[in-house]
């Protein structure tokens, strides 16, 4: 078993560790396990999942914040308060625009969302599409594709 699966068992704990180790035997060693970690992606910090890794926290976050609002305003009246919302500011009318603002912000945000699914949908569609249109155009036999480079012959 290699040493990098070993130390993945363990976790951040045993890199860490190993880097600690690392430059306290040789800087240089120790700045290339700390470079080695965090361009491999075992630290959580590296440059692997990009987008995709940041979009999925931002929707775990945006579930936190829907499923916290929901259990402050579950059963609670509309009269303000810590549970109850956004404190009365004394103003009926002004408390209902507020109110009445918010929620249509809240559809917006949730219709943006659905929009934004149904965007990359779309995009999969497409390019599964695409994929199936290049398979089905392939040749049918069996043999592999000929190659269009051939190597020079010698004399």
């Amino acid at each position: 078993m290699p040493i990098t699966a070993k130390l993945d068992e363990f976790g951040k704990p045993a890199w860490i560790a190993l880097t600690v180790l690392g430059f306290m035997v040789f800087w240089p060693l120790g700045l290339c396990i700390l470079a080695f970690s965090i361009g491999s992606g075992r630290m959580g910090c590296g440059f692997r999942g990009g987008h995709d890794r940041w979009q999925h926290k931002m929707e775990r976050m945006q579930h936190k914040m829907d499923w916290m609002r929901s259990r402050m305003n579950g059963g609670a009246s509309n009269a303000g308060g810590f549970w109850g919302g956004a404190p009365t500011s004394g103003n009926r009318a002004f408390d209902e625009y507020r109110n009445e603002t918010l929620k249509r912000l809240e559809d917006e945000q949730r219709e943006f969302r659905e929009f934004l699914e149904r965007l990359r949908f779309a995009k999969d569609k497409t390019e599964f599409d695409a994929f199936m249109n290049e398979r089905r155009d392939r040749p049918a036999d069996n043999q592999p594709p000929q190659q269009s480079w051939q190597p020079p012959q010698q004399n």
